[in-house]
């Protein structure tokens, strides 16, 4: 899943073309509508669907709130939902901002710096899988935000959907949330 714009950037766009991406027009509710029977029909083929619940990014120092409207597929299918928490670090486990595509970063941009480091680390780090019989989208958004919000050392979602669940203001950027390089996914 893949805001629309991507399809129209040069090679990655052409490569999320060709891999079954699915495009989203943000703030069109028609669309949604579209893009979720486009998410059933590759659930009902039995084909994983990755989406990104918060509809933006930030520079990883906190988690905004999910848009659960994207899971009802998963809900109607019947299908699981396996949240996973990305995180980028320097190889000393402190959090990278170079990868951060946000605000008004371009994409080049944003490439250039993830260049000059030396080395990004992509963490990825699943948590437990949601069953979705019985719940309701909303419900499934909440309890995925706090399982990846547990998993990269944020507070859960406290104040109801898109509200941001951040790391204290006086933690340095490069600070770990925990106090730990790497903190191990939550049983």
């Amino acid at each position: 899943m893949s805001k629309a714009e991507v399809r129209e950037w040069p090679l990655a766009g052409w490569l999320a073309a060709k891999t079954d991406t699915v495009f989203l027009r943000r703030g069109s509710r028609g669309h949604a509508k579209i893009v979720n029977a486009e998410i059933d029909a590759l659930l009902n083929a039995d084909k994983d669907v990755a989406i990104f619940p918060e509809g933006t990014t930030t520079d990883g120092s906190c988690l905004l709130g999910f848009h659960g409207a994207l899971l009802q597929p998963a809900v109607e299918t019947g299908r699981p939902i396996q949240p996973l928490a990305l995180a980028y670090e320097t190889p000393d486990g402190r959090r990278s901002l170079a990868p951060a595509y946000v605000g008004d970063t371009s994409l080049g941009q944003c490439l250039a710096a993830m260049l000059a480091e030396r080395s990004i680390v992509a963490r990825l780090r699943p948590t437990p899988p949601l069953p979705t019989p019985g719940r309701e989208r909303r419900e499934l958004a909440r309890a995925a935000h706090d399982g990846i919000a547990l998993s990269l050392g944020l507070p859960p979602a406290s104040s109801g959907p898109g509200k941001s669940a951040g790391l204290p203001a006086a933690l340095p950027s490069g600070a770990d949330p925990t106090g730990s390089p790497s903190p191990a996914p939550a049983d």
